[in-house]
C-alpha cells in the first residue's frame, strides 16, 4: 500500500479541533464599539467637574457662611424696617437707622465690658507684689525656705520658657494681625449683606417669585412671611428678656457694693440669652467671681440669687414672652443647638433656633392635625365622669336602706345632664330596675 494512502489516527481531524477553530464567517467583530469612548470622556467629564465643585465650595464656604448669617439678621429686622416704612420712611433710611442702633448697643457693650477688663487687670497688676509677698511668706514659714520676692523675679525673668513665649508671641503677631483683619473683613461683609437684604426685601421677593410659577408664588412668600415672623419674634423676645434680666442683676449687684455692675449686668443680659445652652453659666459665673473679689458671702448671694432668677424665667416669664414668637419645646431648642453646632459650628448654634422656629411653623401651617382620643396611654389619667361618681356613691350605700331610697337611686343615676356610663354600669342599672 502507498504511503500517501496510509492514514494514521493522529491526521484524523477531531470534533473539539473543529469546535475550536470555527470559520471566518462565524467569528463575532472584534472592534470597540462606538459609544464607549464618548462614555468614557464625559465620564472623565462629570469627575472633573465633580472636583471642580467642590474645590469651589471649600473655597467660598465662608461667604456662603457670611450670607447665611446676613440672611437670618436682615430677616430679623426686617419687622422694625417694615413699621418705620409703612410711616413714611425710606427702607434704606430705616434699615441704616436700625443697623445704627444695633452697631451703637455692641459698641456700648464692648466698651463696658473692655473698661471693667481693662480695670480688673490694672488692679491685678498693681496688687500682684502683694499677693506675690504672701505667697512667698506661706512657703517660707511652711516649707521652712527661704525664698525673696528679687530672687523669685530674676528667676522668672531670665527663664528660658519665658523668653521662648516672648520670641513665639513676636513671630505670631503676623498671624494674628491677618486673624483681626480677615474677621473685620467678615463682619462687614455680614453688615452689608444684611444691609440689602433688609432694604431691598420687596424686591429681592419680587425678583425670586418672577421665575416661578403663580401657585408657587403663594407658597414662597408665605414661608417667607413666617420666617420673617420667627426670626425677628426670636430677636426681639431675646432682646426684652436680656433687658430684664440685666436691669434685674445690676440692681443686685449695685446694692451689694460689687464693682463694674452695669458692666456685669449688661454682660449677664445679652450671654444668657443669645448664647444657647451653656450662655446661663458663662453669664452667671462672671459677676460670681467679681463678687467674690468682694467678699465670698457676696459671692454666694450672687449665686443663689442666679439661681432663682433662672427658674423664675423659665417657668414664668420666658412662656408669656415667647408664647406668641418662638414657642419651641426645651428639647427640640437643644436638639436644634447641637445639630446647627454640629454642621456650621458656632454660627450653626445662633441660628439654630430661629430655623427650627421658622421649620415647625412652616410644618405646622401645612399639616393636618387630628384630634386625640380620650385614652390612659396618651394622657396618663382618664378623668372619672360625674355618673360614674354618683353610681360608686350609690353602691357604697348600705344594703339596709329603705325601698324609698333604692327606688330613687336609678332615677338619680339616669339624670338628665350625666355622662354617659359603661356597659358593666348599664347592665346594673338594669338589674336594680328589676
Amino acid at each position: 500500500m502507498p504511503v500517501s494512502d496510509e492514514i494514521t489516527s493522529n491526521d484524523v481531524p477531531r470534533p473539539e479541533d473543529r469546535r475550536a477553530d470555527p470559520p471566518e464567517a462565524s467569528r463575532p467583530d472584534a472592534r470597540m464599539p462606538r459609544w464607549l469612548p464618548r462614555a468614557m470622556v464625559l465620564a472623565l467629564a462629570l469627575v472633573g467637574c465633580y472636583q471642580l465643585a467642590i474645590w469651589g465650595f471649600h473655597q467660598l464656604i465662608t461667604l456662603l457662611l457670611n450670607v447665611l448669617i446676613a440672611f437670618f439678621l436682615a430677616l430679623a429686622v426686617e419687622p422694625a424696617v417694615d413699621w418705620m416704612a409703612a410711616r413714611g420712611m425710606r427702607r434704606g433710611l430705616a434699615t441704616g437707622l436700625v443697623f445704627l442702633g444695633i452697631l451703637v448697643a455692641a459698641a456700648g457693650f464692648f466698651a463696658l465690658l473692655g473698661s471693667m477688663l481693662a480695670g480688673q487687670i490694672a488692679t491685678m497688676v498693681e496688687e500682684f507684689p502683694q499677693y506675690l509677698d504672701s505667697v512667698i511668706s506661706w512657703i517660707n514659714s511652711t516649707m521652712h525656705t527661704h525664698l525673696s520676692r528679687v530672687e523669685v523675679q530674676n528667676n522668672l525673668l531670665r527663664s528660658d520658657w519665658l523668653q521662648k513665649y516672648v520670641q513665639d508671641s513676636a513671630n505670631n503677631v503676623l498671624a494674628v494681625s491677618a486673624t483681626v483683619l480677615g474677621s473685620l473683613f467678615n463682619l462687614l461683609t455680614v453688615a452689608l449683606f444684611s444691609f440689602y437684604f433688609a432694604a431691598d426685601g420687596p424686591r429681592l421677593r419680587r425678583a425670586l417669585c418672577s421665575v416661578l410659577p403663580p401657585r408657587r408664588q403663594t407658597e414662597v412668600l408665605r414661608a417667607w412671611e413666617i420666617a420673617v415672623a420667627k426670626t425677628g419674634g426670636y430677636l426681639y423676645s431675646r432682646g426684652l428678656m436680656a433687658l430684664i434680666s440685666g436691669v434685674a442683676h445690676y440692681v443686685l449687684l449695685e446694692l451689694m457694693g460689687v464693682p463694674y455692675a452695669p458692666a456685669l449686668g449688661m454682660w449677664v443680659g445679652l450671654v444668657s440669652q443669645f448664647i444657647p445652652t451653656i450662655g446661663t453659666y458663662l453669664a452667671g459665673a462672671l459677676p460670681i467671681l467679681i463678687a467674690f473679689t468682694v467678699d465670698p458671702w457676696h459671692a454666694l448671694w450672687v449665686f443663689g440669687f442666679v439661681v432663682i432668677y433662672q427658674q423664675f424665667e423659665n417657668y414664668l416669664l420666658q412662656p408669656r414672652i415667647t408664647a406668641k414668637t418662638v414657642d419651641i419645646h426645651p428639647a427640640v431648642a437643644f436638639g436644634s443647638v447641637v445639630a446647627g453646632t454640629a454642621l456650621m459650628g458656632a454660627v450653626g448654634a445662633l441660628i439654630a433656633i430661629p430655623a427650627t422656629a421658622t421649620l415647625q411653623a412652616f410644618l405646622g401651617a401645612y399639616v393636618k392635625r387630628y384630634d386625640v382620643p380620650d385614652d390612659l396611654r396618651v394622657h396618663g389619667r382618664v378623668r372619672r365622669r360625674r355618673g360614674a361618681r354618683l353610681l360608686a356613691r350609690i353602691r357604697r350605700t348600705p344594703q339596709d336602706a329603705t325601698p324609698s331610697s333604692s327606688q330613687e337611686a336609678p332615677a338619680t343615676a339616669a339624670a338628665p345632664g350625666d355622662a354617659e356610663t359603661t356597659p358593666a354600669e348599664g347592665g346594673q342599672d338594669g338589674r336594680s330596675g328589676r
